[in-house]
């Protein structure tokens, strides 16, 4: 017997898709993954979730979320999926140890921020480390930061920091910056911003909270200790499409690609949040997805029958 839909992933999108999917009555699976409850489990304090005028934490949202897919009826299992075969309906996947079939699949895998894996990174992620400047730069109201990389991310992301930051400093290892020549021009021409060339980051310092970023002159070999009270680490995302490679399109960025709503390249595969989002990457932006790919899921159920 095969599910109605099997949702894979379990950060705010896949959950959203649950607890649509199930006051439908289509009783779906949750595939919750290694990580279950996504990147906000890493993330300490969220303010701009609506509904938490007093802000809540990461953990406690992703709880929240998943109480209330079960208590609608979804059913969510501690595990990865490990193989898919999209190519006959009903699709086959592979998890814990068990094959499942599915009428329909919603994948919600996410992505992750790439991380510069320098001491210091893990242990202070959440204590002014960071990879989102939309979400934590509000925490960094006349303190200095850091923002390290050179593309378009990293400038929108200092930028976006100059609103709150005093001092926003990009760490860049070359000597010119890889973004495109507006958003460049726009922060090289800030009053607030600096750019420390040449340079990388050797360690994150602090305890408890981040003081100094160590740098080090990729020319001269040279080693300084910038303070700072944040970092924000903008070098890239990447997507967790590698299950579903060869089996659905991907976009140049490895994103899966949708058509005008949320539906893959083959039908009754429905994509949400980051792993078809590289635009926004908000917690909010995946819920709504979630929703949508339910309803789209839903809709095209009953289109079959």
């Amino acid at each position: 017997m095969s599910e109605r839909v099997a949702i894979i992933g379990s950060g705010p999108a896949g959950l959203t898709a649950a607890i649509y999917a199930a006051r439908a009555e289509l009783a779906p699976i949750v595939f919750e993954g290694a990580q279950a409850g996504g990147q906000l489990t890493l993330t300490t304090d969220v303010e701009n979730y609506p509904g938490f005028p007093e802000g809540v934490m990461g953990p406690e949202l992703m709880e929240l979320l998943r109480r209330q897919a079960q208590r609608f009826g979804a059913r969510l299992e501690a595990a990865d999926v490990t193989a898919l075969d999209l190519s006959a309906r009903p699709f086959s996947l592979d998890a814990g140890g068990r094959q499942h079939r599915a009428d329909s699949i919603i994948a919600a895998t996410g992505a992750e921020a790439r991380w510069l894996k320098v001491p210091g990174e893990e242990r202070l992620r959440g204590y002014g480390v960071s990879a989102c400047a939309t979400c934590d730069g509000f925490f960094f109201k006349q303190k200095a930061v850091a923002v390290v990389g050179g593309g378009d991310t990293a400038m929108e992301e200092a930028l976006f920091l100059t609103r709150f930051a005093s001092r926003v400093t990009v760490v860049h290892r070359r000597d010119e910056l890889r973004a495109s020549a507006i958003m460049a021009r726009r922060v090289l021409e800030h009053p607030s911003v600096g750019v420390r060339w040449n340079s990388v980051v050797q360690e994150i310092l602090g305890e408890g909270a981040v003081t100094a970023v160590r740098l080090r002159d990729v020319v001269t070999g040279t080693v300084e200790d910038l303070p700072v009270d944040g970092v924000f680490v903008a070098i890239g995302h990447d997507p967790a499409t590698e299950l579903f490679r060869g089996q659905l399109d991907l976009d140049d960025k490895g994103y899966l690609r949708t058509t005008g709503n949320t539906m893959t390249s083959v039908p009754g595969v429905f994509a949400a949040g980051d792993v078809a989002d590289f635009s926004y990457r908000q917690a909010v932006t995946a819920a709504a997805m979630g929703c949508r790919a339910a309803i789209d899921a839903e809709r095209w159920l009953e289109g079959q029958e």
